[in-house]
């Protein structure tokens, strides 16, 4: 018997047991499998409606990035303004996560492009800035059009222009 040999009421057992679940966690969110919402990662955001291409979201309460997968959509609030950027990264069209430097932006797993929260990009193989959906402002909700994206680089006017004040 070790000296460390006690049953589950023990306070060595319960440091080892919260010690292994901390490393287990830890290699789940360093592989990318942790659940969204775990850690720092951002939470998932649902439609209030959609009709045809027109997707109703509310106004993000406050700075943050939240993932519709569903309709493919990342919806970011940052500093006063509302983004809304199509989920794959514009180099190969791999979907995009959230940077795991903690920077509030965007980071393409495939070829390690970066990005700032408003999509401009900071540095990897992609070769443009993300491409952002259009956007409006009804009442208390943003409305984005799925099936129209702006390219900075071919679209640079309306690129610049898909925005919300908030």
């Amino acid at each position: 018997m070790s000296a460390h040999d006690c049953s589950g009421d023990c306070p060595i057992a319960r440091r080892a047991f919260l010690r292994d679940a901390t490393v287990f966690a830890a290699a789940l969110v360093a592989a990318g499998l942790a659940p969204r919402g775990a850690g720092a990662a951002p939470s998932p955001i649902r439609a209030l409606s959609r009709e045809a291409a027109d997707v109703r979201y509310p106004i993000p309460a406050k700075d943050g990035v939240r993932f519709d997968d569903d309709n493919e959509v990342i919806l970011v609030r940052s500093a006063g303004k509302v983004y809304a950027f199509a989920l794959s990264c514009p180099h190969q069209n791999t979907a995009l996560k959230a940077d795991p430097a903690g920077s509030g932006g965007f980071y393409c797993t495939k070829h390690e492009s970066r990005y700032k929260p408003s999509g401009e990009f900071i540095s990897g193989r992609a070769t443009r800035n993300m491409d952002r959906l259009a956007i409006r402002r009804d009442g208390n909700a943003v409305v984005v059009n799925v099936d129209k994206w702006f390219e900075s680089d071919s679209e640079p006017t309306q690129w610049a222009s898909a925005v919300v004040t908030v």
